[in-house]
């Protein structure tokens, strides 16, 4: 009784830490395909907030986002 207790609760360990894991990888990988903000985005924005960017600040503000993502 005591071992099939035991085997569920271990099972059951061991279901959450592999999903988390699994969740955790194709997160990641979806995030890579799919960056949440690229640089037309980032001109748009500019442009509400009432900035004239330069694509060289474009670049910057890109490279120090993927650089805070990594």
């Amino acid at each position: 009784m005591w071992t099939e207790i035991l085997v569920g609760i271990v099972a059951l360990l061991a279901g959450i830490a592999l999903g988390f894991f699994i969740a955790r990888r194709y997160m990641m990988t979806y995030l890579k395909k799919n960056p949440p903000i690229n640089e037309q985005m980032l001109k748009m924005m500019m442009m509400q907030m009432g900035m004239k960017p330069s694509q060289k600040k474009i670049n910057q503000m890109m490279s120090a986002m993927n650089k805070q993502t990594k």
